[in-house]
This record gives structure tokens, sequence and C-alpha cells, in this order.
């Protein structure tokens, strides 16, 4: 039984006798959870990743929320992250591994949006983008107030601060580095320091 119900759920129709791609700015990054055919350096124009969502599941608790990443749409934005193609022989799977993950709770919205691929394709991908209108959605905070939260929360996949690293760990050795990650990054290392 998924832990999320897609009847609270606007889903987007995705025919799995093609597979589809899917796209990665955050954990899905390094630790995707699927097997995948392809895996594409992408950018996804109109949003902006940044730390806007309460975390109280993966990387903080309702008692102590932690912050995860989360697409906002943003005028002007675009996000580097990278593209998975998922085949058909485990398109099913992987999509439902997809929205247990990312719906278990209702502050992710999928969408179907067009990412470009390093090699010049527009391909249609799924992509979580954040609710404006969740109660876990934080707006805009400062990299103090997320640096404070980050170093003090933890949740069911551990501590908030590794899902920071990790990410902009990743982000770096793709090239693609996030100047805000990085510097968030130091900002709660010198916390956890102190």
């Amino acid at each position: 039984m998924s832990s999320y119900d897609a009847a609270d759920h606007a889903l987007v129709h995705v025919d799995l006798r093609e597979g589809f791609w899917v796209f990665g700015y955050g954990s899905l990054m390094w630790n995707p959870g699927f097997a995948f055919v392809e895996r594409v350096p992408a950018v996804l124009t109109g949003y902006a990743r940044s730390f806007c969502m309460w975390s109280i599941h993966h990387r903080g608790s309702p008692e102590v929320p932690g912050l995860v990443l989360a697409l906002d749409a943003e005028a002007g934005g675009s996000c580097h992250g990278l593209a998975f193609r998922i085949g058909p022989e485990v398109a099913e799977q992987a999509l439902d591994a997809l929205r247990e993950r990312e719906l278990v709770s209702s502050a992710y919205l999928e969408h179907e949006v067009v990412l470009t691929l390093s090699d010049g394709r527009d391909v249609p991908a799924l992509a979580y983008v954040v609710d404006p209108a969740h109660v876990q959605y934080t707006g805009p905070l400062s990299l103090e107030r997320q640096a404070e939260v980050i170093a003090g929360a933890c949740g069911g996949r551990g501590p908030n601060c590794d899902y920071l690293f990790s990410t902009a760990e990743h982000l770096a050795q793709l090239g693609m580095e996030d100047l805000e990650l990085t510097e968030l990054s130091e900002m709660v290392r010198h916390r956890l320091k102190t």
C-alpha cells in the first residue's frame, strides 16, 4: 500500500509502453532509486532550485522540520540537473517508486515539463514542483535561516546536512556547481563545528 493517495494528486498520464524521462535536481541525481537507460545533463527553464520546502518525513520531523530542495516557478529562471530516461520494461515500477518517494505529502506537484538536454534534444519529462499553496512551502528564506535549519534537522533518510552536502558535491562533480548551495554547505559545516 502506497503512502500517497493517487486520488489526492493530479497525476500526469504516462505512457508506460514508451518509458519516460524524469528530471533530477536534488537527491534523484545521486540516489535515483530506479533503473535507467540514459542519464544526460539537462536544463529546465522557468524554474529555480531552492530550499523552499519544509521536510517532515525524509530530512526532518514534524517536531523539528528540515528543508529540502524544490523547483519553484520563476520567470527567467533555469535549473541544471540530470534527465533520466526510464525504459518501458521497468517504467511502471519506477513510476510507482517515484510517486511513493515524491508524493509522500501533497507538497510536490507532478508536472510534465520540457527539458533541454546537453546534446541539444528537447524531451518531455516528469518533474516534481513545489505547490506554493501548501503548508510545507517556506517561500524565500535567507541563507542564514536555511543553514540554521539544515544543521539541526534529521529525518527518516538521515541528517538534513547530508542531503545538502551530497547534492552540492554531485552538482560540482557534474560541472554544474550551484554557488548558493556551495556557500550554504560551508555555512552549515561551520555551524556543525561550533
